[in-house]
């Protein structure tokens, strides 16, 4: 697993759904992914038989080809092969394989894949027996908070704890697409306050802001769905980022990272003496002035650059005092100009 505390935050980009059981969709956005700069690609194992029945509803009833929920999910899944197969594409593009599990069973397809790490999903935060069963691997989990409570998080944390599990968590708000006043940004801290453990942001909005701010405030996780284009069909689609966002995205996010990390002393202002010397200025008379004239602050202009006369920040050390000399209009004013 990608070391947490490094300088830029870990970012995932989630296909989930979005392949609509293609292989080859699923590959392409593979490809494409792989050029973005994130770090990993995340999946949803779905076997239909060991996590849902018949009676499931649809979350949102959008599938114009499956009957049931459970038809839906026979439909996104893939062979324990197949799968095998999308874990090494993804490693060969130098992507980190990320896969939340959904049953026991899929538990035991991802550690017979050889995953590093497991991800938890919002509906999955008080399924203890699935923890029970990812705890016994002894991978680190990244535990999503979407639906829960902090009575909820706190339970299935000392849960984790109690296991020696490493952890993460998520801030996440469950809606699709999520909207600016429910991204929950203030829970970043709290969830690093209340748990100090590595802590990140799992992302609907389909706004590239909402991860920068969450990296401006600590998050060093992203996770984000992905789809090439949010008028395709999905359930997630118009919660996703495309890719040129995604592209977009890293960038941004890494800039933010960067800085965070080169905080600036304003105490220390050495570096930028030769631009003080530019950009700063030097007292000047703005008109003719006589000898023994006593100056005022109507006499005055600042003028470029420093050093060729009196600052311009002791133009009030100068007002009334008498020129020993004519000054012609526009003239450096210095010391030795006045008695």
């Amino acid at each position: 697993m990608t070391n947490l505390n490094t300088i830029s935050p870990y970012i995932i980009a989630e296909i989930g759904q979005a392949h609509e059981g293609s292989l080859g969709i699923l590959y392409s956005y593979i490809d494409a992914l792989a050029e973005t700069g994130v770090d990993a690609v995340k999946f949803q194992m779905h076997i239909a038989e060991a996590e849902s029945s018949e009676h499931e509803p649809f979350r949102v009833q959008f599938s114009l080809e499956d009957k049931t929920r459970f038809d839906y999910w026979k439909r996104m899944g893939f062979t324990l092969e197949q799968w095998k197969g999308i874990k090494q594409h993804c490693e060969s593009l130098g992507l980190d394989f990320i896969c939340s599990p959904f049953s026991n069973l899929a538990v035991d397809w991802l550690e017979e894949m050889g995953v590093e790490q497991y991800k938890i999903g919002s509906g999955e935060v008080n399924n203890f027996l699935i923890l029970e069963k990812i705890a016994r691997t002894g991978k680190p989990v990244i535990l999503s908070s979407g639906m829960s409570s902090y009575a909820e998080l706190d339970t299935t944390v000392a849960f984790l704890k109690e296991r020696n599990v490493d952890f993460s968590i998520l801030q996440c708000t469950t809606a699709y697409p999520t909207q600016p006043e429910h991204y929950g940004l203030n829970v970043i801290p709290e969830l690093k306050n209340r748990y100090g453990v590595a802590v990140g942001f799992s992302d609907h909005s389909a706004k590239m802001e909402t991860c920068i701010a969450a990296t401006a405030l600590g998050a060093s996780i992203l996770e984000f769905h992905v789809v090439f284009d949010r008028q395709l069909f999905g359930p997630d689609a118009k919660a996703s980022l495309t890719i040129q966002e995604t592209k977009n995205l890293v960038i941004a996010v890494r800039n933010i990272a960067s800085a965070l990390s080169h905080p600036i002393d304003k105490n220390t202002n050495a570096d930028f003496a030769s631009l003080k010397q530019i950009f700063e200025k030097s007292l000047a008379v703005n008109k003719d002035l006589p000898k023994n004239h006593i100056l005022s602050f109507e006499d005055l202009e600042a003028k470029k650059p420093k050093g060729f006369g009196i600052d311009a920040r002791h133009f009030q050390e100068v007002i009334g005092k008498v020129l020993k000399k004519d000054l012609k209009q526009w003239v450096f004013l210095n010391e030795g100009d006045l008695m």
